[in-house]
């Protein structure tokens, strides 16, 4: 797919920004003209660049491509819907923030949202007010888990040397014992919060509003679920687990 040609591609790069403090680069990918025009010349007015793909396949290849600050993505799209482009991108090591549009209202549809690595979900009919918020805090939050880990680590990495992990920030990357650990965004993130905080239990809604952030109360079989996968990555025997211990009546610390 040519993305230069592609009639599914439209940006708002030129348009002056109101708010001159900071600048975003956010990739829209909605296939409703009306909703996706609508959140373009909102979103463009408070973050500065705004591009929309109409269909999964291009919104897919555009977020591979290019850098963002951020990916609003429907969850009904054609050719690729939003929950297979959200796994894909986490396969791909891809951390950028995933903001998800849904007119389902099942619950099992938003679990599935978050466990494919969606940092938050908004349903539709959403308002506009909303909608800034929710991308509001979602970029507060990566820029002060930006912050935090700067404060607390080496430039590049954060080691734990108890079991050979080794954990490279600026690149995104993870291994032990020298071998390269294949995680998804929100399992890398999971394992650099425990690996700064050593000594720390933390319960499930803890690390629910650490990691997925505020708002996702009711969710906290979430966590369990990437707990269980992190460890069948990083344990010698998944079923002992020495790494991510289980805190019983607490939740989980470093082991």
């Amino acid at each position: 797919m040519s993305l230069a040609s592609s009639p599914t591609v439209y940006s708002s790069a030129g348009i002056p920004a109101r708010s001159p403090m900071e600048q975003h680069r956010i990739l829209v990918v909605e296939d409703d003209p009306d909703i996706a025009s609508l959140i373009q010349l909102h979103l463009q007015s408070q973050f500065g660049e705004v591009v929309v793909a109409t269909d999964g396949l291009c919104g897919f290849e555009l977020a591979c491509q290019q850098s963002w600050s951020l990916v609003v993505l429907d969850l009904q799209l054609p050719g690729k819907d939003g929950l297979e482009v959200c796994r894909d991108l986490r396969g791909r090591g891809i951390s950028v923030p995933v903001l998800m549009l849904t007119s389902r209202s099942g619950e099992m549809d938003r679990v599935l949202g978050l466990e494919m690595g969606a940092d938050d979900y908004l349903l539709k009919p959403f308002s506009v007010i909303e909608l800034m918020a929710r991308i509001k805090a979602i970029l507060r939050r990566v820029q002060t888990e930006r912050q935090g880990l700067r404060a607390v680590a080496r430039p590049d990495e954060v080691v734990s040397h108890r079991h050979q992990l080794m954990m490279n920030l600026r690149q995104h990357r993870a291994s032990k014992a020298g071998r390269l650990l294949d995680l998804t965004s929100k399992e890398f993130d999971l394992l650099s919060y425990f690996m700064q905080h050593p000594d720390e239990a933390f319960s499930r809604s803890h690390l629910l509003n650490r990691i997925w952030g505020h708002g996702q109360e009711g969710y906290e079989h979430t966590v369990n679920s990437h707990i269980n996968r992190l460890r069948a990555k990083i344990e010698d025997d998944p079923s002992q687990p020495r790494i991510i211990v289980t805190v019983w009546g607490v939740g989980y610390r470093l082991g």
